[in-house]
């Protein structure tokens, strides 16, 4: 099932002046966005979206994409909407709006998993050098 899940931060949430769309700077209230073509259900209340964080000192190109670690975030579900399409031929079987509120914890950080690359496309890589 293919999933458009859209993490929006509930009205009066503090950080909204910072919350911006990369390309215009105008202010937004989403806080990230998922595509997700497992079979997992959607987030429900209590549901913490993970936080994906660079530490500068530790990142090692070779070893990372962008973030070298990720916490629970401090952001809280509180309630999800969800639309299905009139007819099955969209790009998605499902959005999900999961509207979150504000509530920081001491989440611990944790290293990055190793990547993982099949075989198949290392042996493309190879071939293009």
């Amino acid at each position: 099932m293919n999933k458009y899940i859209i993490f929006r931060a509930e009205k009066d949430q503090p950080g909204w002046e910072s919350r911006k769309l990369e390309h215009t700077q105008q202010l937004t209230r989403i806080l990230t966005e998922h595509f997700d073509s497992s079979n997992k259900p959607i987030p429900e209340p209590g549901y913490r979206p993970t936080e994906f964080i660079r530490v500068d000192a530790l990142h090692n190109p070779e070893e990372h994409g962008y973030s070298t670690h990720y916490r629970q975030g401090d952001w809280e579900v509180s309630r999800v909407e969800t639309y299905t399409p009139d007819l099955p031929i969209g790009e998605f079987d499902v959005v999900a709006i999961c509207y979150c509120k504000y509530n920081p914890i001491n989440a611990p950080l944790q290293p990055m998993p190793e990547r993982q690359v099949e075989e198949s496309q290392k042996l493309k890589v190879k071939s293009q050098n």
